[in-house]
Order: C-alpha cells, then structure tokens, then sequence
C-alpha cells in the first residue's frame, strides 16, 4: 500500500462488512482491515453484520469484539440477505463516512484511504469502486455481471455505473437520504446512484476470494437481477405494453392477408391447422409474458403493503451493549 496523505482533521468513518458464513475468512479480513484503520484513521468502527450464519461466524466476531471496542456487531434471527445486512449497517452506521466492504477480502481494505482521499479532494459525497479487473472469476461469472449492469443500466430512469458493486463511500448526506428511502427489498447500488449527489469513480482490481466459497451462486444472482430489474424500473411494464401493441398489429396484418387472399387469390390458400397453431402459441405466449411481469409488480406491491421490516436484529454488541466473557462461546474449539 501507498503512503496516503489524509487530512489531518480526519472524519468519523463507519465500515460495514456483512457477514454469511465467513469463518474461514473472518480473521483475516477483521486484522487486514484493522491494520488498515488503525494506521489512517482516528477515529472508526468496525460493523461487522452476522447475516444469520451457520457456522462460527458469530462466535468469532463476540471473542474478537471483547478485545475491540472498535468492533461492533449487529446479528440477525435469520439469513435476510445481503442487501438487508448492508441496509442494517447503514441505518445503525455513527460515522461522517460509511465504507460497505464485504469481508471475503475481494475487495482490498487496504483501498480504503485511497477512497477517503479521492473523496476528500473531489469534495464529492460518493466514491464507487469500479472494477476494472475481476480476478478468479469465470468466463460465465464475468459475461453475465457485465451483461446484467449493462441491461440494468439501459432500463433504468437513471444513469447507473457500469462495472459496480456494493463497495463504495458514502457520505453522511448520503446515509440520511438513504435511511429515509421506505422501500424494504432494496438494491443499494441502484438507491445510492438515485439519490443524487456529486459521485465519483474509483478504479481498482478485484482479488479472488481469500477462503470459503462464493455467497452469490446462480439462483440468488437472478434472485438479485430480478429485484433490480422491478423494484428499480417500469420500462418491464412499458415493454410488455410494447409487446402487446406489435401483437395487435401483427394480427391486423395477418387479417388483411386473409382477406386478400379470399378475394383475389382464394386457390392460394393453404387448408390446415399449422399457421393457426402457430398464430395461437405466439399471441398467446405474448400474453402470458405481459400477465407475468404485471404479476411480478403486483407481487412486489403486495410485499411493500404487507410492511414486515426488512431484517430482525437479534443481537447488538458494542452498540450500546456490552459484550461478557459467558456470551462468547465455541470461538476456537480444539
């Protein structure tokens, strides 16, 4: 790591690193970012989010917060996701700056005074970590991501950028527009670049994961891609309106057709049931894609109505409450 010149008068900064099964990680990543933070910063604190792990995430993060006020813990009841233990973190965030950093060390800590100065020296509320280089990572991995923030961005009403994560800086005028957005299933990146602001770039090569096995297999990336997609854009909506017309117009065409040919050319006309069955499979095929994706939206419409919070804490430590020796268990078993 560069020498990195901050500001003597440095500001309060918040890291938020949710956790799912990251034992295998977790120390690491916990010492490279406190080495990090000890070395630049003042003043800062470790969120670490334990998203209703299985294994000894928990216990870990407990034995490690008895020797570091600096670290705090927010655990779920359950696993809610990772964009609602990153929306937890920033709620529950007390920093002038909050850096969301997973902790399965992809993204280097060791980047993070070079953020802060970036956004020191723009006078920017926003620095988002753009991918140039994804590391350890398939064919397939890289060509969908790039695929999905490339469509994402063509069906936004806003400018979204290209080749981002999560990982980024954010500002305390950003955490309090975001904190007052309502909406519970939420896509961070996405609500982040709508609430505006001066936002700047910050490019960087992406590690291959330190340990432990990717948290985002192909179900909960389309679960993801979905969500964005619906929660974050009506044009789904305008495009099934779209197919609908091409439909009806198409059907028009093909009355004409028919007319034209019983008029003019009635011995051209072909007796059998094939262009019926292939009219009837197409209109209907548009139709059950439009009734889908008004399903789809009506569907989120019933979940935001329903207004169950978006993640249940079961536990806070260091947050006001302090951690004892008997609440730490099965840290480091024999």
């Amino acid at each position: 790591m560069r020498n990195i010149t901050i500001d003597s008068t440095s500001p309060f900064l918040s890291v938020i690193i949710p956790c799912y099964n990251e034992e295998q990680v977790l120390l690491e990543s916990y010492t490279r970012l406190s080495q990090v933070m000890q070395a630049n910063f003042q003043n800062y604190e470790l969120i670490f989010i334990n998203d209703g792990s299985c294994d000894r995430t928990l216990s870990i993060l407990k034995k490690l917060a008895l020797e570091d006020k600096c670290l705090k813990i927010l655990s779920f009841s359950r696993n809610f996701g990772h964009q609602p233990a990153v929306s937890a973190g920033i709620k529950n965030c007390s920093g002038d700056l909050a850096i969301i950093l997973d902790a399965d060390l992809q993204d280097p800590p060791e980047l993070i005074p070079d953020m802060v100065n970036l956004y020191q020296n723009s006078a920017c509320n926003v620095v988002y970590a753009v991918r140039k280089r994804r590391a350890g990572e398939t064919f397939f991995k890289k060509f969908t991501a790039r695929l999905f923030y490339r469509t994402i961005n063509k069906l936004s009403e806003v400018n979204l950028p290209l080749d981002t994560g999560d990982f980024r800086l954010i500002d305390r005028k950003v955490i309090n527009a975001f904190n007052q957005l309502p909406e519970r299933n939420k896509y961070i990146r996405g609500l982040i670049s709508w609430v505006g602001f001066k936002q700047v770039p910050f490019v960087y090569s992406r590690n291959e994961r330190f340990a432990g096995t990717t948290k985002y297999p192909l179900w909960k990336m389309i679960k993801f891609a979905r969500t964005s997609l619906l929660y974050f854009s009506h044009k789904p909506l305008q495009i099934a309106s779209s197919l609908g017309v091409v439909s009806v117009a198409i059907a028009l065409l093909l009355l004409l057709w028919v007319i034209y040919n019983n008029i003019f050319l009635p011995q051209s006309l072909v007796q059998g049931w094939s262009s019926t069955i292939i009219v009837v499979m197409f209109f209907g095929g548009i139709q059950m894609l439009t009734i889908g994706i008004l399903g789809e939206y009506l569907s989120n419409v019933f979940d935001e109505i329903k207004k169950r919070p978006e993640y249940i804490i079961d536990e806070k430590l260091n947050l006001g409450n302090e951690i004892r020796q008997d609440m730490v268990y099965d840290a480091y078993p024999n």
